[in-house]
């Protein structure tokens, strides 16, 4: 079982006020991962990150690769736990960041000043929103999320903004730690929206910005439970704008979804 890396120099260096913790889950990653961490190590800002990985009890190469990067990680555990959502309570537990985002194995930063040229783009906003490169799980890029799904990025995002559904990329979205609240482990397939919602609800300012942020790998949690995440996100937006009106929104969802496949004459 993993612990805490050793304090290291570079880890006095945030150890204070780190402006932003990024939280890396993993399980079974031993493929992607080290893609990721080096995304995260390459920051402009790296001595403002502090990084953590969260493990899930990884029985093939992941642990070895964590140690080998030991020195760049400021925190990490491998134990079981009660799914990806619980997996990220933990990391946000353990975290000291003024902003929270969370990169899962396998998805990148996009270049080496996404971070810095993101949490400056707007003085102190409370929640920020970046553009999203879909990528193959070989990291061929497939096109710009708002361009090869229906899910625009909002100019001015709201919580009313994901009504719907999920217009920004979990992985591009950060938000200050004091307004985070825990997952909710009774949404296991599509407990992002409802965390992104409960963020939103709580931010006076949020921030978008057009420019790539993260490149997200395709073939994820949710695409493999596709349609337990759809009924499990039907759940989340009755919850919070009502049983009616998620009626009507997911109508409207499945119509720009077939105007969407008509138009690009293949499927999303």
């Amino acid at each position: 079982m993993g612990k805490p890396s050793k304090p290291t120099k570079l880890m006095s260096q945030v150890d204070r006020v780190p402006t932003l913790s990024i939280i890396t889950v993993t399980f079974q990653a031993e493929k992607v991962l080290e893609e990721t961490i080096h995304s995260v190590m390459d920051q402009s800002w790296y001595n403002q990150i502090e990084y953590l990985v969260i493990d899930g009890g990884s029985q093939d190469g992941t642990l070895d690769i964590i140690k080998q990067y030991e020195q760049h990680i400021h925190y990490w555990v491998s134990e079981a736990d009660q799914g990806i959502y619980d997996a990220m309570n933990k990391g946000m537990q353990q975290a000291k960041g003024t902003y929270l985002l969370f990169l899962n194995a396998g998805d990148l930063l996009d270049h080496p000043h996404s971070v810095a040229h993101l949490l400056t783009s707007h003085p102190q906003a409370d929640v920020y929103a970046g553009e999203t490169m879909m990528i193959k799980e070989d990291g061929t890029p497939i096109g710009l999320r708002s361009e090869v799904t229906p899910h625009r990025l909002p100019t001015k995002l709201s919580w009313r903004s994901l009504r719907m559904g999920m217009v920004v990329c979990h992985q591009a979205f950060v938000v200050k730690r004091e307004l985070a609240p825990l997952y909710s482990l009774q949404h296991p397939f599509s407990g992002d929206i409802d965390w992104e919602i409960k963020c939103l609800k709580k931010a006076q300012v949020t921030h978008t910005d057009p420019h790539i942020f993260v490149r997200y790998r395709m073939g994820g949690f949710s695409k493999k439970y596709l349609w337990k995440s759809w009924k499990d996100r039907f759940q989340i937006l009755s919850k919070h704008y009502g049983y009616l009106p998620n009626i009507y929104h997911h109508l409207r969802i499945s119509l720009r979804g077939i105007l969407f496949v008509l138009k690009r004459r293949k499927l999303y």
